[in-house]
């Protein structure tokens, strides 16, 4: 179970770690993929990450499908 899903669009819009609990994910999309969480519950958009020739490994990396999955097993979701 998914307690909150952190949608980060921006390099530069990372939440304090501490707003983060054990049961979050953090999902960067657009820009925020050009940079990775020091945490371990997060994913990066394969869409987004192709379009900008980042590597990041096979199992850090998701659909929009999957996002939408995730989104709605989850009790809340932050746009940031």
């Amino acid at each position: 179970m998914v307690n909150t899903v952190w949608i980060i669009k921006k390099l530069a819009d990372f939440p304090e770690l501490e707003l983060i609990e054990e049961d979050d994910v953090i999902i960067l999309i657009q820009d925020a993929v050009l940079r990775t969480p020091s945490i371990e519950n997060w994913y990066a958009c394969e869409e987004d990450t192709v379009a900008r020739n980042i590597k990041i490994p096979e199992d850090r990396l998701v659909s929009y499908a999957d996002i939408i999955d995730l989104i709605e097993k989850a009790n809340k979701v932050v746009v940031w």
